[in-house]
């Protein structure tokens, strides 16, 4: 049977995209490690199905500033990505990559812009290899598109553009340990999934999971 909406979703299919999670963000703190020449640990993602009103809350309200990284999916899955990343998130990589002392997103430039976008390029082909390996399914993403903005306009983008699938989105909380030698700083990044409700069937279907 086909999922209908994202409310047929159980929590077998839930235990399934935190573990995709969980081997996503894995995959991203080992390479983020190597890029910063610093420790990254991570704790379990938790995944949550949003309203997207909810998710504006979860982000720190609609007026709060956050760096979006929009990334289109396409081959056997098809849908977005969205990358979240707070203030503390970004601004301790580019301070720590170019020993700056950046305090605000809004004072990015364009080198610290280019920066994140292969960070998202990192994040995003995380995740997406999870995927494939665990599935056997060809994924191809796009090369990320970067917003700094207020979290309710940087929603409206997946809102509009899915807004035939329904209101909800997954919601996959991830946190980020860094540890240096001046400082450990705890981090945290959030993934909007928001996939094609077809590649959500074939996903499940190729993973052994009923829906």
């Amino acid at each position: 049977m086909a999922l209908k909406n994202m409310h047929d979703l159980n929590a077998v299919h839930f235990d399934v995209l935190r573990e995709i999670g969980n081997i996503g963000q894995g995959n991203a703190a080992s390479s983020l490690s190597e890029m910063l020449g610093m420790s990254i640990d991570i704790s379990v993602p938790t995944v949550r199905l949003l309203e997207m009103d909810e998710t504006v809350q979860y982000l720190g309200g609609p007026e709060n500033i956050v760096l979006g990284m929009l990334v289109g999916l396409s081959g056997d899955i098809q849908g977005m990505m969205l990358y979240v990343l707070q203030k503390g998130f970004a601004t301790t990589m580019i301070n720590t990559i170019f020993g700056k002392n950046v305090q605000e997103l809004t004072d990015f430039d364009e080198m610290d812009l280019s920066f994140v976008q292969e960070i998202g390029n990192i994040l995003a082909g995380s995740y997406v290899n999870a995927l494939s390996s665990l599935s056997g399914l060809t994924i191809d993403i796009s090369v990320p598109n970067i917003s700094i903005d207020m979290a309710g306009a940087i929603l409206a983008v997946p809102a509009v553009e899915f807004a035939h699938i329904g209101s909800k989105v997954l919601f996959i909380d991830d946190n980020f340990m860094f540890a240096s030698e001046k400082a450990s700083n705890e981090v945290k990044s959030n993934m909007i999934l928001v996939p094609e409700l077809k590649s959500l069937d074939t996903l499940f279907e190729r993973l052994g999971v009923a829906v």
